[in-house]
């Protein structure tokens, strides 16, 4: 497997979010690298876009998603679930991309289809928010094999308070796998 570049990140976010589709999510920790491969991800896209955690400006918590692009912005949701974002584009755009499923390769602990079961099973927690996505622990990668999909478009799960982008199609997915959280 070969980890994705800096340069993969640093394009348009839906183009990124596409592309994730298929690729290897890889944690090694404690010990045991945890591999899951990315079937459903939903795309946020910057200040502008009102499901965006970024909409609210930039604070303690989205100063992540202001960074440079290729790195993780990990937060707690409900107080319990941790949910993972790639960030994209160029510093200051706040945009990124949240991995809401995987399928299981290696080591992969309960269900996965879902940010926070994903987080779990992954062993991802607020420990990896700003956590450089080319560092040897903590990456994503492009398999060795690379398979054909066929990518569904949907609206995003959840951000019915975001107006008109609640409609938008920024959800994608590989068609029939059976690790997507909602088809």
């Amino acid at each position: 497997m070969e980890k994705l570049p800096r340069t993969f990140y640093d394009r348009d976010t839906i183009l990124v979010a596409q592309e994730l589709l298929g690729k290897w999510l890889v944690h090694k920790s404690a010990g045991v690298e945890r591999i899951g491969k990315i079937v459903e991800v939903e795309a946020y896209l910057g200040e502008h876009d009102l499901a965006a955690h970024s909409s609210k400006g930039l604070t303690k918590r989205t100063k992540t998603m202001f960074g440079s692009p290729g790195f993780a912005y990990v937060y707690l949701i409900y107080g319990i679930h941790h949910c993972m974002n790639v960030v994209t584009e160029r510093e200051g755009h706040a945009s990124a991309v949240l991995l809401r499923a995987i399928e299981p390769v290696k080591n992969g602990d309960g269900k996965t289809n879902g940010p926070g079961l994903l987080c779990r099973a992954m062993k991802i927690d607020r420990r990896l928010n700003a956590h450089d996505l080319l560092s040897d622990d903590f990456f994503i990668a492009q398999p060795k094999a690379v398979e054909k999909i066929s990518i569904i478009k949907r609206p995003r799960i959840g951000v019915d308070y975001a107006k008109h982008w609640a409609k938008r199609r920024l959800r994608f997915y590989i068609k029939g796998n059976p690790f997507v959280s909602r088809p």
